[in-house]
């Protein structure tokens, strides 16, 4: 069924999707016992949803994986009309790690990663701030990632399921370099773009043996080297609250904040920025009600929390490195980010 222009899922393709973002190379077999169903209907499903466009996997190298970054959250103003235009560029760039339209006071929020450390970021954002639209361009150095879930899907079936794992670390850098040799780059560069190919399809596409890529692929995943994205608009999975936080907290009370809002399932990224003793934020809600109840009786209640800005995301257009398979069918439909 299509509404507002994605397609909406009913609860068994919802089930598959949040069991892919638990683990997007489980086999459909294991995914099945997981929801409940066939194998074949799974294997049914699954494959549709993929062939769709609505859901993309793809394998990243953990960053740091290539050698020392600094991480920063650029929040830009563009001249009316050319916001589409602006983050499509920025999409482009293989350093800009994720890139979303959002509303209030900017019209793109944005993560540059920038290779070689932060003493480079002035070399890197000389071609990106002359890009045709931008009018204003504010960035500010992440010191910290304190959660980053790829499985935020599961707060939709939380009583049904296990409890989700503890928040991961992914303060770059995150590997040792020297852990990729370039059979290895070869294998995740293939994987980036389908990050369900069989270890076989990938062995006899790159001229290797089945048992070397499995053998990589699982230390490499094993030791936290690698990422396994499942990329699905949230909307489609009835989520339609994408909100992006900046929250101001009293400096002696930042850690502690930190550790309470990473426990909670709807928060989806968390990191500490350096300006303003704040920490930035995405919680992905099923509606605006659950957002005004998220702030009203979690995030207002907390020790040190002195207030927020919020934008609401309008349309991401790349996660973890890789631009969403969707965003250009709908990037019609998305109003000027300051007239939403």
């Amino acid at each position: 069924m299509i509404q507002d222009g994605y397609a909406t899922l009913d609860e068994l393709d919802r089930r598959i999707v949040v069991a892919l973002q638990h683990d997007g190379r489980a086999t459909w077999r294991a995914i099945a016992h997981a929801v409940g169903a066939s194998t074949a209907t799974v294997a049914r499903r699954g494959q549709a949803l993929l062939s769709s466009g609505l859901v993309k996997i793809a394998v990243t190298p953990a960053l740091g994986s290539r050698g020392p970054v600094d991480p920063f959250l650029v929040r830009i103003n563009c001249r009316p009309g050319s916001q589409i235009d602006v983050a499509a560029a920025l999409a482009e760039h293989p350093d800009v790690r994720f890139v979303t339209l959002v509303t209030g006071r900017y019209d793109i929020v944005a993560e540059l990663v920038v290779p070689g450390g932060a003493a480079r970021y002035p070399q890197l954002i000389a071609d990106l701030q002359s890009i045709e639209g931008v009018e204003r361009w504010r960035s500010d150095l992440i010191l910290h990632v304190h959660k980053l879930a790829f499985d935020w899907g599961r707060q939709l079936f939380e009583q049904q399921m296990d409890q989700p794992p503890a928040p991961r670390d992914d303060t770059p850098p995150a590997v040792d370099p020297t852990a990729f040799d370039a059979a290895d780059w070869r294998i995740i560069d293939h994987l980036e773009h389908d990050g369900r190919e069989t270890f076989q399809g990938v062995a006899d596409h790159l001229g290797m043996n089945e048992s070397s890529v499995r053998r990589r692929f699982e230390r490499l995943r094993a030791s936290g080297a690698i990422n396994i994205l499942t990329l699905v608009p949230a909307p489609a999975l009835g989520m339609g609250a994408e909100t992006l936080l900046t929250i101001s907290i009293e400096p002696r009370h930042i850690a502690e904040v930190a550790r309470e809002l990473a426990q909670h399932p709807a928060v989806r990224y968390l990191a500490s920025i350096l300006d303003q003793s704040a920490l930035f934020c995405e919680v992905i809600l099923p509606s605006t009600d659950h957002l005004y109840r998220f702030i009203g009786e979690s995030l207002s209640n907390m020790r040190g929390v002195t207030g927020w800005e919020a934008s609401m995301e309008l349309l991401y257009l790349k996660r973890g490195f890789v631009q969403t398979p969707w965003w250009r069918r709908q990037a019609v439909r998305v109003p000027a980010a300051r007239e939403a």
